[in-house]
Order: structure tokens, then sequence, then C-alpha cells
């Protein structure tokens, strides 16, 4: 798992924070999976290759995975990793196909024209993470792939209003056409990097949207699979207390500083998840209001 987990490592990221939740086994297949997550997100957005380039690369990683899947030899060393993850948890090649799809919609939009064309994004790079690791984590009811369906794409329209200004400077506008319109913003003010008067609204808008799906999540968790979602409850739990910072900044992303939860906050917060779960506690902490 060398190459896995320097990947981790060097990623800082809150999924990442959220495996210290994890028995050592587990800890390894989360990070063999985020490791070929990171690998072709990167290859996506390696702006200063073509993109015709980009996307053989990914056709590469496909055809790669799929031998890992098939139980051939593959070529790429974190491939060589996630092959035994794979194996032991029957980690299926549709859902890498269907991620790597996901990677290469980067690849053909810059824009998205409403709501169902994001969610399809949002599907295919986040909810399809979350069905892998909940295999990973283990479950015993079918109704948890809906649990992970619904908070992979809250994460992901999460981070979606945090990297508003990170996107813009690759000319990326995740944020539909549709509700751009609706709440009269003008691309070309997100592009330059400006707060226009009307965003604040556009942005609290798909943050309610963002907050149905984490109170979905929320009461799809099957009751009997709660201790076992330990991880993915507190990624939950970052990525909510992360929506609630942005409405207090008033969505204004546009500043020298991104808006991000300190270190100190994550730490109280892997803290209490802890003891949350520890003590066999029923309900979540997000989506509460």
């Amino acid at each position: 798992m060398h190459h896995s987990r320097a990947i981790t490592r060097r990623s800082a990221s809150n999924l990442a924070l959220a495996f210290v939740l994890l028995p050592r086994d587990q800890r390894d297949a989360m990070s063999a999976l985020y490791a070929f997550c990171r690998e072709v997100d990167d290859v996506a957005d390696e702006d200063l290759a073509p993109a015709e380039t980009r996307r053989q690369r990914l056709s590469d990683w496909r055809a790669d995975v799929k031998r890992a899947c098939r139980n051939q030899p593959p070529q790429f060393p974190v491939n060589r990793e996630l092959q035994p993850v794979i194996q032991k948890f029957s980690l299926r090649f549709e859902l890498f196909d269907e991620l790597i799809k996901g990677c290469e919609m980067d690849l053909d939009f810059k824009r998205y024209e409403d709501f169902d064309q994001l969610e399809l994004y949002c599907h295919r790079v986040a909810s399809v993470v979350g069905l892998l690791s909940i295999e990973i984590f283990g479950y015993q009811n079918p109704d948890c792939r809906d649990y992970a369906v619904h908070l992979g794409k809250a994460l992901q329209l999460t981070n979606i209003l945090r990297d508003v200004k990170t996107d813009a400077r690759r000319g990326r506008i995740y944020l539909p056409r549709s509700e751009l319109k609706r709440f009269d913003v003008n691309e070309d003010e997100i592009l330059d990097l400006k707060c226009p008067a009307r965003y604040p609204a556009l942005a609290a808008s798909v943050a309610r949207r963002a907050k149905d799906l984490y109170r979905a999540a929320r009461e799809a968790l099957p009751s009997e699979d709660r201790r076992s979602m330990a991880a993915a409850e507190l990624m939950g739990d970052v990525y909510w207390r992360l929506l609630r910072k942005l409405e207090r900044k008033n969505f204004n992303v546009f500043g020298r500083r991104p808006v991000k939860l300190s270190r100190l906050r994550k730490s109280a917060l892997v803290l209490g998840s802890w003891v949350r779960f520890a003590a066999g506690s029923a309900s979540s902490s997000y989506g509460d209001r």
C-alpha cells in the first residue's frame, strides 16, 4: 500500500480525515480506493495537457482497472494495490467505469445547463465513490445504497459551493445555467472572480438542495448499519459544518482566504464522532436544521 498511502497523506483531504475511524484493514482498503479516485481526477484536471491526451489516459485507467477487476495483472502501481481490495470486497468494474465517465465529463463540459445534468455528474464523481466505500465499510440493509447516493450528492454540492472561485480560475462553472438565469447572475462576473449582487441568493438555493440531500441521507441510513458507516457519517458532519460556515459567510468565496474548517474544528469533529459511535448513538449530527 506504499503508493496509496503516500497519495492519501499528500492529499490532506476531508475524505482521508475520516479514515482514522476505521480498523486497519478497512483504512488500507479506503486508502487504495481513494488513491485511485485521486489519480483519475488528477488526469481530468491536468489542464496543461490537451483534452484528447487526458481522454486517452482515462481510457488507459479504465482498461487497467478492468484488468484488476478481472483478476488479471494491472500495470499501474495504484491498481496493483487496489486489486486485492477489489477481490476482497467484490467491488464491481461498472462502478469504476461510471466514476471515470464522471471524470470524462470534465473534459466535455465546462457548464451545466440544469440540475438534471449536474446531478448526473454528482452521482458519477461522488455517489459512486460512496457506493464503492460502503462495500468496504460493510452493511446489512440494501437501503444503505440509497444513503450513499444521497450523501455523495450532498457532499459534492457542498464542494461545488466551496470551490466556485477555484473552478472559475479554470474556466469552469458547475452552478447550472438555469439557476444563473433565474437569479440574474452573469457568468462573466464569476469568471472574473467577483461576487455578483444576486450570487448569495443563487448559492442559497443550491445550498437548500444540498440540505435536502443531507436530510435524505440521514433518513435513509438503516439503524443496523449506523455503526459501520461511522466514517461516512463523519464526512457528512464535516461537510455539513462547512456548508453552514459558507452560509454564515453569505457564500462569498471570492476573497483571498478559502472558506474551510480549521484543523482544530476537524479534530473536534473526529473526537465527537468517535465518542458518539462508541456510545452507540443512533442519531446523525448533520441535516438537523
